[in-house]
């Protein structure tokens, strides 16, 4: 674990920012890629990709202030750290959704193939981000027994995000590197099978990262805000997001089908 990977005076390197930079680069290339081969108007999609991080960027700190607001409101120090802490990624994208909808329909793209082109980069982007909150220290997993469970003991990360020092933790962090890994896989091999529609990789995405996510919760030992004192916050909204993926897909799904047999227009 390395919070801080460079010191140059006033100038400080935090491994987090560094990955949290990557994350975003990478996922806004690789939805770049993606939306050339879909027609997509490429300064178009770049003002959305930046729109899209800087509302996740809101979005997430917003959610992590709201879950853990007991915390932050007991001091104005606590609360400017708000700045410099990573937030809550499903507030980052709650957020991060409706703005690009909007976004999109005011520029009149097309929403679910633009959709479709941004999830797997969003995917590859949380994979690559989750690894800065192992280097970070932050949302750290429940102690645990099992072999590959990790100790940290950086006193830095243990004042800045209260991280638990010399004690066997579950490698949260890791557990959702992977599961993005897996679902990025999915969703391109989904992409080449089947008979596609707009919008299936995007919901595809949503209903996978809900359902992993809901597992994940159960082994995460950092603070987290709670709903009915029976699920964290992200652990409802998981249960929110996987019926409404599923229903999303069966929909959009029967419009497609529908589409494909409608008899083509005559030309006037």
């Amino acid at each position: 674990m390395y919070p801080t990977l460079l010191e140059l005076g006033p100038i400080t390197l935090y491994s987090y920012g560094l990955l949290l930079a990557a994350a975003y680069l990478l996922g806004l290339k690789l939805a770049m890629l993606r939306s050339a081969t879909r027609g997509l108007d490429a300064n178009r999609v770049m003002d959305l990709g930046i729109l899209i991080i800087v509302s996740a960027l809101v979005g997430a700190k917003l959610m992590l202030l709201v879950v853990d607001f007991d915390y932050f409101s007991q001091s104005t120090e606590r609360m400017l750290s708000l700045v410099r802490a990573g937030g809550v990624f499903y507030g980052g994208l709650l957020l991060a959704v409706p703005v690009s909808w909007w976004y999109l329909r005011r520029h009149r793209m097309p929403v679910w193939t633009a959709c479709d082109a941004f999830a797997p980069g969003i995917a590859l982007g949380h994979a690559v981000g989750r690894l800065g909150c192992l280097m970070a220290g932050c949302c750290y997993g429940r102690p645990t027994d099992l072999p590959w469970g990790i100790v940290f003991t950086n006193a830095f990360a243990a004042a800045n995000v209260g991280t638990p020092l010399d004690v066997h933790l579950h490698p949260t962090q890791l557990y959702e590197s992977f599961a993005e890994l897996g679902i990025l896989l999915i969703l391109l091999g989904t992409e080449r099978r089947g008979h596609g529609f707009a919008g299936r990789t995007f919901w595809l995405y949503m209903l996978l990262y809900g359902a992993s996510r809901f597992v994940t919760e159960f082994f995460r030992g950092d603070p987290r805000g709670m709903v009915f004192d029976v699920m964290s916050t992200s652990q409802f909204v998981s249960v929110l997001i996987v019926p409404l993926s599923l229903g999303m897909l069966v929909h959009l799904a029967r419009r497609g089908r529908a589409a494909a047999a409608a008899p083509p227009r005559r030309a006037r």
